[in-house]
């Protein structure tokens, strides 16, 4: 066994999803308290994105400021990368009480919808909710927010590696 296709990940089960999420914003750390409490199944385990030493390795590697933008969730076989309202419909298959949800957030127009509110929320977070200390996003990144968001494709064909998805109904199953 070759060990350059090893990944070494922070201590999870091999069926736990990965949520990355900003330790240092309270909304996010609340969510993050709310979801440990729906996650049942023990099926989701939480990495604050600060934290880059804790970060996944995958092809091609996570952005950490991208991860600081919106949370993100890596997929437990580490081949999908779903962010914001894509990385909710994914957890909510997952999270016994939401599942009765689930299946209307597939309802077009509602991942469109979905994905502006979640943005609109993310981008003010450290407004809704009041900090006690350094609420801020570091600098942004030369990639631009299109490229980042777009999901990784050539040809039609999926790349080597990880595939990134925003919320592309019917592919977070």
């Amino acid at each position: 066994m070759s060990t350059a296709n090893v990944v070494h990940l922070p201590a999870t089960r091999l069926y736990q999803a990965l949520v990355l999420y900003d330790g240092e914003c309270p909304l996010c750390i609340k969510s993050v308290a709310w979801l440990r409490k729906l996650d049942w199944l023990k099926r989701l385990a939480f990495v604050n994105a600060r934290d880059t030493s804790r970060l996944p390795q995958t092809d091609p590697p996570l952005d950490p400021q991208r991860l600081l933008e919106e949370m993100h969730l890596v997929t437990p076989d580490l081949s999908k990368v779903y962010h914001g309202f894509g990385a909710f419909r994914w957890m909510a298959w997952r999270l016994p009480l939401l599942w009765p949800i689930a299946p209307f957030l597939y309802v077009p127009g509602v991942p469109w919808i979905g994905q502006k509110v979640y943005l609109a929320v993310a981008r003010n977070r450290f407004h809704i909710v009041p900090c006690h200390g350094t609420c801020q996003l570091p600098q942004a990144s030369s990639v631009s927010r299109t490229e980042s968001t777009s999901l990784q494709r050539t040809s039609g064909q999926p790349k080597q590696g990880v595939e990134v998805l925003n919320g592309t109904p019917g592919s977070d199953r």
